[in-house]
């Protein structure tokens, strides 16, 4: 049987709108999936269906299938999209009255059951003990792919969905495609891999790439997956786009957003650890030996609600006694502060001065701070009115970087899990009919993989002080409070220093921010990677702001630029 070809045209909510036509127009493929969906595209999309209910869905989609959807089915192309967020149904029935206005005969279907946001307390006292609904705007299950591979085998030329694993919507095309049965988990598990390093669009093929001057990045070519019956695939991207594709980026992909050598989902866990790459040629990296196992007995419940209120200020200090001025500034503040006291205060002096700096800018460094509070008034223009009093009576050079307002509302992500038995995953056919999806009949408890053998260490030589990244690359992101830090080496040498060095004390030393947050280290030997998990340092996940880099996107870069004392032989 000829291989599934699999493409994406979306990353994120706000990714190239021209995606969709260049990757219809460069090249053969059978599916195109878009993703849209991120913790914070769902606070986003919440909050826009509060103003109007017909609302939550990603508008940009519409608009590229307005210039699409006739090539994609002249093509044979079939589109599955998340793109249908808080409302999936609303979203198929906007592409039904644009098809009619186009006058292209689509079917469209769409997946729903997703939706837990009006069962929310009942969940959240089984899930966890005293668990509160009390500001939540949205509560989705995260679903599988088997809703999409129904939908696909009834005919639908479009499909919906509202919260799936971004994996699934690469699973659920190769499930209905090759007829895979829901106990096949080598095959899923492969499917689920060539998903995750699709799903991130040109993260795959150059973009965020540690190695970025190793090609032409300018403008990426989004990747396409050709998937086998067996589940094995080969990542690639259509002829004379930009970008490349290696197994570097690959690997960086692969280590993007996840944790140990099980990956878990609500069709199966991949193993991680199994994972094989190689090069296939010119901008073609196999992917096989991926081995899969039952599902945990519980889908993760991604909850959004409003944390509360938030504001901040920015004062900049310029030229000499820079932290005698951010104490100064402290010190004045410390009334107000006191006398309505928001329940979080944090001050950040950012050191970005230079000494002698031939510009103004490069002579200043930046004191920030950021008040949360249940109650907008505590950290609203009361707040800001007393910073804005300083102007005449603070330090000398006294500026702010924007005149502070009242406070804005923050969100707060976090995640529960429910049995698979308390959601209804239902596939809405493009003729109308409801065929619900079974939850899995056979189940298996996520336990932590035993740690692998090391590889031998390398022998002692003469080392030199120098950045980790001129050995090893790393990527980095986020995973609600969470920040994960995967960190591979390009070489069997560069592996064997990097396994026995990198340990996790190393890390916290390398990076003091995690100095007193738990932290793991997984070991994934076929990837030469090894992948850190820091716990909290995100706070309560992007939407609330917690960091000055809130979603861990640049922890990886940070890391890399550490110096530590490399071998002489790796450089």
């Amino acid at each position: 049987m000829n291989p599934l070809r699999i493409g994406n045209f979306s990353g994120f909510y706000g990714d190239r709108s021209d995606a969709l036509r260049e990757m219809l127009t460069g090249g053969g493929l059978d599916v195109l999936t878009g993703d849209y969906l991120a913790e914070l595209t769902m606070l986003i999309l919440a909050r826009d269906r509060l103003k109007d209910p017909s609302a939550g869905y990603a508008r940009t989609f519409l608009r590229q299938l307005e210039d699409c959807l006739g090539l994609a089915l002249e093509r044979g192309v079939r589109i599955v999209t998340n793109a249908g967020g808080l409302n999936p149904a609303g979203l198929a029935d906007a592409v039904r009255a644009l098809a009619g206005r186009l006058g292209i005969p689509v079917r469209v279907a769409h997946v729903e059951g997703d939706d837990l946001t009006a069962g929310l307390p009942r969940l959240l006292g089984r899930a966890r003990p005293g668990g509160t609904a009390d500001g939540a705007l949205a509560a989705h299950a995260y679903l599988g792919g088997f809703g999409i591979a129904e939908c696909l085998r009834s005919g639908a030329d479009v499909v919906i969905t509202g919260r799936v694993t971004d994996a699934a919507l690469v699973t659920g095309p190769a499930a209905a495609h090759f007829g895979w049965r829901p106990d096949e988990y080598d095959r899923l598990a492969g499917a689920v891999v060539a998903g995750h390093v699709l799903e991130c669009g040109t993260q795959a093929t150059g973009g965020n790439y540690a190695f970025f001057r190793e090609g032409d990045v300018r403008r990426p070519g989004f990747p396409l997956a050709e998937i086998h019956a067996d589940g094995g695939s080969v990542v690639t991207k259509h002829p004379g786009t930009g970008g490349f594709v290696d197994v570097g980026t690959v690997t960086a992909q692969l280590l993007y957003e996840t944790g140990g050598g099980r990956y878990a989902g609500p069709d199966v866990t991949a193993r991680l650890d199994t994972v094989r790459l190689g090069q296939d040629g010119p901008d073609r990296v196999r992917i096989e030996g991926v081995r899969g196992e039952a599902p945990p007995p519980t889908l993760k419940v991604g909850i959004n609600r409003i944390g509360g209120f938030r504001n901040e200020v920015v004062f900049v200090l310029t030229g000499l006694d820079i932290e005698a001025k951010a104490a100064l500034v402290r010190e004045q503040l410390a009334d107000p502060l006191t006398k309505s006291p928001p329940a979080d205060v944090r001050w950040d002096l950012v050191r970005t001065d230079r000494a002698d700096a031939d510009t103004e800018e490069t002579a200043s460094a930046l004191l920030r701070l950021v008040v949360r509070d249940p109650d907008e008034r505590v950290v609203g223009r009361a707040l800001s009115g007393a910073a804005v009093e300083l102007a005449l009576a603070g330090y000398p050079g006294f500026h702010v970087l924007s005149p502070p307002g009242k406070g804005a509302p923050y969100g707060v992500f976090e995640d529960v899990y429910v049995p698979h038995g308390d959601v209804d995953h239902m596939a809405v056919l493009h003729d109308g009919r409801r065929v619900p999806v079974s939850a899995p009949r056979e189940t298996r408890a996520l336990d932590a993989v035993p740690p692998p053998p090391l590889p031998e260490p390398l022998p002692p030589g003469p080392a030199r002080r120098a950045p980790l990244g001129l050995v090893a690359g790393a990527r980095s992101g986020d995973k609600g409070g969470n920040a994960n830090v995967g960190v591979w080496a390009r070489t069997d040498d560069a592996w064997r220093w990097l396994a026995h060095t990198l340990t996790t004390d190393a890390f916290r030393r390398l990076l003091p921010e995690t100095r007193d947050l738990p932290v793991t280290r997984h070991v994934l030997p076929n990837l030469r990677a090894l992948n850190f998990v820091v716990e909290g340092i995100l706070g309560a996940g992007v939407a609330s702001q917690h960091r000055f880099d809130p979603q861990a996107k640049a922890l990886g870069e940070w890391l890399r630029s550490r110096h530590l004392d490399i071998p002489e032989t790796l450089l």
